[in-house]
């Protein structure tokens, strides 16, 4: 049995894509010289995973860097404002799911968001006495296999596992030595090789299988 269970946030336990993209969009609309369409759902779908500059360089790609981390930050207050109030929106039976798992392991989220964000997600769901821990990259600037590893170390965790949709997801976990469980109802396409789960209430039998009592 796996002893902690380490989750992606973005395409894993969440779909937020729509409150990022009028974030986005409520921060653009301050600069009419940044010549651009509004911002999709399907190009914040695109950026999910990112380290925050990759993401702005995405959406911004023909602007100057000081230009861009202006925008990312002020996009970012508006992002935190929508999703304090507003939420995203959670996959089907996330909260139970998480309810029989904490009774069973150690339970985080590590992600490559902004510092800030997994509150954020915590405080529009009622969801933070579930899990013992998180980390992020705009705590620690470093990547998400840096991160994966740094939890399992601090939190003494013998055999964590972590749970992510993207192939990002999958390799980072990797270069941590910890094993994958693909979430592929998410953000990211197939991954070759790995165990899979198709919704989030299956994620406990997935579990199971890949490391039984």
């Amino acid at each position: 049995m796996f002893d902690g269970v380490l989750f992606d946030l973005d395409g894993t336990l969440w779909n937020a894509t729509v409150r990022i993209c009028e974030s986005w969009n409520r921060a653009l609309a301050r600069h009419p010289e940044i010549a651009r369409p509004p911002v999709t759902v399907p190009e914040v779908e695109a950026t999910m995973g990112l380290l925050l500059p990759d993401i702005a360089r995405r959406i911004l790609p023909g602007e100057r860097e000081e230009t861009r981390a202006m925008v990312l930050k002020e996009q970012e207050g508006e992002e935190f404002a929508l999703l304090r109030t507003q939420g995203g929106v959670l996959y089907p039976a996330v909260e139970e799911t998480l309810a029989a798992l904490s009774a069973r392991a150690k339970l985080f989220v590590v992600s490559n968001c902004q510092d800030g964000y997994i509150q954020t997600f915590y405080a529009a769901h009622k969801l933070e006495r579930y899990f013992t821990g998180f980390e992020c990259a705009g705590r620690t600037g470093r990547p998400k296999s840096h991160n994966i590893a740094l939890v399992a170390r601090q939190y003494g965790l013998a055999r964590p596992v972590y749970v992510g949709d993207t192939l990002l997801d999958c390799t980072s976990a990797r270069e941590a030595g910890v094993p994958f469980l693909h979430a592929a109802y998410g953000f990211g396409g197939p991954i070759a090789g790995v165990p899979a789960v198709h919704s989030f209430a299956g994620i406990p039998a997935a579990l199971a299988a890949m490391c039984p009592p």
